[in-house]
This record gives structure tokens, sequence and C-alpha cells, in this order.
């Protein structure tokens, strides 16, 4: 095994529970996950699967709810990990920590749901951990952010044509932005696999 981990933060089916959903950046997100995913383990990389959880909040991400769980086409291995968390980033509420160390991690790739959320939070808690960060961007996918002033409670049709709304495309250059040469090095997935393929 290499030193470098594959984080797939949070590709589950609560999301495809909300109105949002509709408005996805990467509708293949799972296509793209997988295709990070199959070149890890080629490489001998491990891979680390990470769910949201909210018990007791009786919505999609409320485990009693039953769709906490990986999107069809996603499949762990039996020596896979797969942690629950319950914070934006992966690693305050898991045991995340403990198993990079224990195999030994030093570099983590990330990859998932949402761009500016779960994955960028363990982008920059890893990195100020002592981690290598590698941000494999269109390998994430986010949401149209409603404006804050906005009312929460009205249909989702009006956020989207709200011209205050900010849109996919905004978040993920700004999330980029933020942590390129700070937290992550900003990568895709065609960098990512070519350079493995050019190692093996």
């Amino acid at each position: 095994m290499t030193n470098t981990a594959l984080l797939v933060i949070d590709v589950q089916n609560s999301f495809t529970a909300l109105p949002r959903w509709q408005a996805i950046s990467a509708p293949d997100i799972v296509q793209r996950t997988k295709t990070l995913v199959d070149h890890a383990r080629a490489s001998g990389d491990l891979v680390v699967w990470v769910l949201h959880a909210e018990p007791g909040s009786d919505g999609p991400f409320d485990p009693k709810r039953g769709q906490v769980t990986l999107q069809p086409g996603l499949s762990p291995a039996p020596d896979e990990p797969v942690l629950t968390k319950t914070s934006r980033n992966a690693f305050t509420t898991t045991e995340l920590g403990r198993v990079l160390t224990r195999h030994c991690i030093h570099r983590l790739r990330i990859c998932g749901i949402q761009t500016e959320q779960c994955c960028e939070t363990t982008a920059r808690i890893g990195a100020d951990l002592g981690y290598q960060v590698d941000f494999v961007t269109d390998a994430t996918a986010t949401f149209p952010i409603a404006h804050r002033d906005s009312d929460p409670d009205r249909p989702y049709e009006q956020v989207l044509s709200d011209p205050h709304t900010l849109g996919t495309a905004e978040i993920i250059e700004r999330t980029e932005y933020a942590l390129s040469g700070r937290f992550a090095r900003i990568t895709s997935i065609e960098e990512v696999c070519s350079t493995a393929t050019a190692e093996a």
C-alpha cells in the first residue's frame, strides 16, 4: 500500500432526496468517483468512505430513514474503512485520524459532496494536521447557494431563478481560490489518473 488515501466524502443517497439534487453541478458524480476509486485501488492507495449523518433530524440524513448509504454504483471493498461523521469535516467526529496513522498515510486525495462544505473543510483540517492534500475538484459536486438574506422556506425553483443565488461554477471557483497554495493542491481526475498510470 502507498502512503496516499482517497477520501470519498458523502456520495450518498441522502442528497438525492433533496429538491436541490436537480441542480447538482456534476450529475455523474458517481461515475467520476468510481473512476478515482478504481485508480486508487489499482495504485495500491487506501480508499476511505465517509458518510454524513444527522441523528434525530428526521430528514434524509437521519440514519433511521435508511438513506445514509452510498449511491448505487459505489461499493466499498471488504478491507476499505467506512466512517460516519456528524460534523462537516471528516476528522472531528470519526476515527479517520487513527485510520490514516495506522496505514502510514501522508497524502490525502479528496472527492465527494459538497465541494465547499464537507470536502473543503476536510481539506483544510487535513492540511492543518500536516497532510499533503490533493483536492480533485471535478470529482466533487455542489449546489447553488441562496443569498443569506433570502427566505429559507421558499420553493427551490425560486432559489434557482433568483439572480442573487450563487451558482455552482462560482462556488467551485471560489473554493479553488481559497484552497490553492494554502490548504491543498488543486487537481483533476485526468491528472490523478494519468499520474498513476505514469508511475505504474
